[in-house]
């Protein structure tokens, strides 16, 4: 249940991102989700790709900042109420969530990235709650 997910910092100038897609595209890794966030200095690229072992070893001979993190990735149903849900479970175990992002899919279903402060704490108290947690390969295969 634990999916490796790369951090990539790429300092604010044109081209940057660009650079990091075509090394990823040219060597046949596939993007499966990716967040972006920004200061005025750097962003910060956090990406779940098809072989993320791969990619970081490309990216830093690029001269890129990677790191590799475990993550948890969610699937709750697309309506209002269902991360709620989900998130009171995890609060109610004491975990804490550094970072999470989300998207939609066709089937009506949401996945949602989760990178907490105890990762097995976090996937244990999901699936105690019989929440629906994304295995790696799925993710990997998107």
């Amino acid at each position: 249940m634990i999916i490796q997910q790369l951090s990539i910092f790429l300092e604010n100038k044109t081209g940057r991102l660009t650079e990091v897609t075509q090394v990823l595209g040219q060597a046949g890794i596939n993007l499966s989700a990716f967040s972006m966030a920004e200061s005025s200095d750097f962003g910060i690229m956090r990406v779940i790709l098809s072989d993320p072992e791969k990619a970081q070893h490309l990216l830093t001979e690029k001269g890129f900042t990677v790191t590799l993190s475990d993550v948890v990735c969610l699937r709750v149903p697309n309506t209002p109420g269902t991360l709620s849900q989900a998130l009171l479970v995890l609060s109610e175990a004491g975990v804490s969530i550094e970072y999470m992002y989300a998207f939609a899919r066709k089937d009506d279903a949401a996945l949602v990235v989760i990178r907490a402060n105890d990762t097995q704490r976090c996937i244990d108290a999901l699936q105690s709650s019989n929440l629906n947690l994304v295995k790696a390969s799925e993710m990997y295969d998107f």
